[in-house]
């Protein structure tokens, strides 16, 4: 048979296949260049970006787990006016869609950001990381709570025209109610999950290993979670779904096709195989190869339940 057509179509932004990098575990592209080609993989997702630079948290920052990952990073990056000037050209020469994470600690940082952002003709889209504090809510999370996160996703909505993302985290008691409320505030797509709240300690010293005592949860561990939020979702909402955690091969990635996702994210898999993107977008089309399946968008919400 011919060569299995490998597009699918998310918020309006046509991917050559379905699989993305998530936020925060690929720089900002020109670090990974060396490891795979940039053009073989749908879509890049940048570093979350911040009205100003960020340090982030004291280290130690990130600890290895049974099946994943602890990180508590803090959300690092160099700010909105570096990555227009420093990171941009370089990502303007790539022929692969960038979709830009955001963020802030208020309303108003998150709608100077996505403002910022629309006028940039090199980014295809934004993806709204709402698992955020909201410092001025007496440290809420925005991503928690569904009234904050209407605000917010209402607010980029004003503030840009590109397809928007809203990244869901699952650290809340029914992430159906939080797709719907950001469904209804004015997301194109919804990316879920993000990193699980965890924590690791230490025996010896007894105390906890991570200098900010939590960190997000990464990797295989968190994959059921995340499939059978991703299948909860795509029932309940008609958007377009991206799917995230512990895809490690070309079968994970396929089995969030089948719950729903129109498309994948590759996080943690990358800090083990920095060429983790490619050969998962690779294993994914052998797959369909092998089962003489003409079209990966086949593979959608086809679950059998």
């Amino acid at each position: 048979m011919h060569r299995p057509d490998m597009t699918v179509e998310l918020a309006g932004i046509t991917l050559r296949n379905p699989v993305m990098t998530a936020s925060g575990t690929f720089g900002y592209g020109a670090e990974f260049a060396e490891h795979l080609d940039l053009e073989s993989i749908g879509a890049l997702i940048t570093k979350g970006l911040s009205l100003r630079p960020k340090a982030g948290n004291p280290t130690p920052r990130i600890v290895e787990t049974p099946g994943g990952m602890l990180n508590a990073i803090g959300l690092q990056n160099v700010g909105i006016d570096a990555f227009i000037t420093e990171k941009l050209p370089y990502l303007a020469k790539v022929n692969t869609p960038v979709i830009a994470n955001l963020y802030g600690n208020t309303l108003e940082e998150y709608g100077e950001v996505a403002s910022r952002l629309d006028a940039l003709p090199g980014v295809a889209g934004v993806e709204v990381n709402i698992s955020c504090p909201n410092v001025k809510q007496g440290g809420i999370v925005f991503g928690t709570d569904p009234a904050a996160a209407q605000e917010v996703v209402r607010l980029v909505r004003r503030n840009t025209k590109k397809p928007m993302i809203v990244k869901l985290s699952p650290n809340v008691t029914d992430v159906v109610v939080m797709a719907k409320a950001c469904a209804d505030a004015g997301a194109d797509a919804l990316s879920l999950i993000n990193t699980l709240t965890g924590m690791a300690i230490d025996l010896d010293r007894r105390r906890p290993v991570l200098a900010n005592v939590t960190g997000g949860l990464s990797g295989p561990a968190i994959k059921p979670v995340a499939l059978r939020m991703v299948w909860q979702v795509a029932r309940a909402v008609k958007l377009p779904l991206i799917g995230i955690g512990g895809i490690m091969n070309g079968r994970d990635a396929l089995e969030f096709l089948l719950a729903g996702a129109s498309a994948v994210q590759v996080g943690t898999a990358s800090f083990l195989d920095p060429g983790a993107a490619q050969r998962i977008a690779a294993e994914m089309e052998q797959y369909l190869v092998d089962h003489k399946i003409a079209a990966v968008a086949s593979l959608i919400g086809a679950l059998e339940v």
